[in-house]
């Protein structure tokens, strides 16, 4: 199966989880093995060729525990608030009402690793900007972000490349 007939199986639900959002429905494409890989080997394609994989919690973590898998790397979860047993990196961000908080453990990326940093998608960059910042705490460098999906009208690529100017941004589908 190729990249474009797996990300048609993602379904539109509009008014969820409230009126007037229109989410992205990703489990078909995870219940079917072929789309499955072919989204794993398309974002394995962006890791530099020393690369862990991060992700974020919590879809972010399904892709990118397939594509350390795929490439027979590490896996780094980036996780909310106290859900990480160890001592931690915290990096709190801004929510449409409120904020919230992303923890890495500190031992968890080498000074100077590079890092390929995954969610399933990229809205508005406050998860990602965050995330970013706890590898750097890490010592780690982010490379290249990659995303399944990715709302351009929310701005989240303008975000980053405006903060984050050396950070290759890739995303499989637009929407």
């Amino acid at each position: 199966m190729n990249v474009e007939k797996a990300l048609a199986l993602i379904r539109t639900i509009p008014d969820y989880p409230k009126p007037g959002v229109i989410f992205k429905d990703i489990t078909p494409l995870l219940a079917n093995g072929d789309a499955l890989h072919a989204i794993t080997d398309a974002l394995s394609s962006f890791a530099t060729p020393t690369a862990c994989i991060a992700g974020i919690e919590a879809r972010g973590f399904i892709f990118a525990s397939t594509v350390a898998a795929n490439l027979h790397r590490g896996f780094i979860p980036i996780r909310k608030s106290g859900k990480l047993p160890f001592t931690t990196h915290s990096q709190s961000y801004a929510l449409e009402y409120g904020e919230a908080t992303v923890e890495i453990h500190i031992d968890a990326i080498e000074s100077g690793q590079q890092v390929l940093l995954i969610d399933d998608v990229l809205a508005t960059g406050g998860t990602m900007c965050a995330a970013i910042e706890l590898v750097a705490a890490c010592g780690g460098i982010v490379t290249d972000i990659a995303s399944v999906i990715e709302i351009p009208i929310l701005g989240g690529r303008n975000r980053i490349s405006t903060s984050y100017p050396d950070i290759a941004i890739h995303s499989l589908m637009s929407s």
